[in-house]
């Protein structure tokens, strides 16, 4: 009975050291990624002969191998450009949380707050327990709201399939590239362009074709150019009205004279990319490309609640256009994100019900956003050797600073292209604005007038410290 006893209490205590080893094993990081056992546990018998031995279990040595990791990426990740903008915010915060106090002008964030009645539409959500899976689509409540606001504010008609909402209008136009894109399609993309338009087209397997604007025609696509690039590759023309990063704003002559262009090829669609719609400024109007005679049927139109409705964090934007292409789309997004967050959703539909343009609170916000372009235009037009077309729209302006460059900046070195004199204006005056070739125009930099006046005229102050020993070698 004796010997029965020592030999359970052997084997409780050799189970006690395999959790041992098993427990140090999975606290140790290293250990977690490469420990492997060469065999299973062997089986163990409680069987035994009047004077046999207790059984004896022996400590398991865990194997380490050492294998070396393919860390490889995928041709079509390698072939995409990370973010300037968002690189350049980053780099900008990061400096203020180190206690450089950095003015910020680089990211397209309005300044304002959300408008209550659709912050109170969130919370309410939340208090009621709106915080489902809605359908992958949208809410039909939401969608429906979409269908309404485009018939009366942009001349065009939909039904509910053939709106999908998703994550902003960010994913929407990466969804619609994706569904509508083969490998070895062209792009056309009409440059200055926002930055992630060619990188969608390459994530696509697309090729983007960049057609230049010039500053002097206010950055608009010259509709013969774009007649002489197009041929048998071309699937997709992308617009953005009003633009970022230039706030040019297509009038509707030119942009009845493009789709003329495009209705003589078949193949093409246009992505019009709509979302800084109501920041435009007056006699400056509005067009909604899929409202021109014959291109409903080839437009996807895309827009959202980020800028207009200063909802950038609730990430929210929406596509509308034939049913098929939404319907494809759409099955992107189900295997990617599935839909938009319910509150966001609720807030949507609040949002589009303050009334035509977004009603009072909105023209609040683009009031500001006209008073700020104001100030900034005529401080820069009074600079030597800066080009400016006024933007009629969004928040950006697109300044040519090209005379600049060649010039040599003390204990920084040569400003030779938008890049060097965006780090030199960091570096020298402590602001961050985002270089031209990011958005394919070497010759310009972008300034975000989303902040507020006072910050805006702080900044100018500090630009125009640090290009006063740049200013001898601009040409008169």
């Amino acid at each position: 009975m004796a010997n029965s006893s020592l030999r359970g209490s052997t084997i409780i205590s050799s189970r006690h050291q395999l959790v041992g080893v098993r427990s140090a094993a999975s606290d140790s990081d290293s250990f977690s990624k490469s420990l492997s056992f060469s065999s299973p546990l062997p089986n163990f018998s409680l069987k035994s002969s009047g004077n046999t031995r207790p059984l004896q279990m022996k400590r398991i040595t865990p194997v380490v191998r050492a294998m070396e990791v393919d860390i490889s990426l995928s041709p079509r990740v390698n072939s995409v450009k990370p973010s300037k903008t968002v690189a350049i915010t980053d780099q900008a915060t990061a400096l203020v949380q180190a206690g450089v106090p950095v003015i910020r002008l680089a990211a397209g964030e309005p300044d304002f707050d959300t408008p209550t009645v659709i912050a109170e539409a969130g919370m309410n959500a939340i208090r009621e327990g709106y915080t489902r899976y809605t359908p992958n689509a949208g809410t039909l409540e939401l969608r429906s709201a979409i269908c309404k606001k485009l018939k009366e504010e942009n001349g065009i008609s939909y039904t509910p399939d053939q709106i999908l909402v998703s994550n902003g209008a960010k994913q929407s136009i990466l969804q619609a590239v994706l569904a509508v894109c083969s490998p070895g399609d062209e792009v056309i993309i009409p440059a200055p362009f926002w930055v992630s338009y060619p990188e969608m087209a390459r994530l696509a397997d697309a090729t983007p074709v960049i057609l230049p604007t010039s500053i002097s025609e206010d950055f608009l696509l010259d509709p013969k150019l774009l007649e002489s690039k197009l041929s048998e590759k071309s699937r997709l023309l992308i617009i953005c009205s009003p633009s970022n990063p230039t706030g040019s704003v297509y009038p509707r002559k030119l942009l009845e004279q493009i789709a003329q262009v495009v209705a003589r090829h078949p193949r093409l669609l246009v992505l019009s990319d709509e979302i800084y719609e109501h920041i435009i400024y007056a006699p400056a109007t509005h067009t909604s490309f899929a409202s021109l005679p014959g291109m409903w049927e080839r437009t996807l139109t895309v827009n959202g609640f980020s800028k207009a409705f200063a909802m950038t964090g609730w990430r929210l934007g929406y596509l509308a256009g034939p049913k098929h292409f939404v319907a494809a789309c759409g099955k992107i997004q189900s295997q990617a994100t599935s839909g938009a967050s319910s509150i966001s959703q609720k807030a949507g539909v609040a949002a589009l019900g303050m009334g035509y343009a977004g009603g009072e609170a909105v023209a609040t916000m683009v009031k500001a956003f006209k008073e700020r372009r104001d100030y900034l235009v005529q401080t820069f037009g009074e600079l030597e050797g800066v080009k400016i077309s006024v933007p009629q729209g969004a928040f950006y302006l697109f300044l040519d600073f090209s005379s600049y460059y060649g010039t040599e900046a003390e204990g920084f070195g040569m400003i030779k292209d938008s890049e060097s004199l965006c780090r030199y204006l960091l570096d020298k005056g402590q602001v961050a604005v985002v270089p031209g070739d990011a958005f394919g125009d070497d010759t310009c930099i972008r300034i975000s007038y989303a902040a507020s006046l006072s910050t805006l005229q702080a900044a100018v102050d500090k630009i125009k410290d640090a290009l006063i020993s740049l200013r001898r070698a601009v040409p008169v």
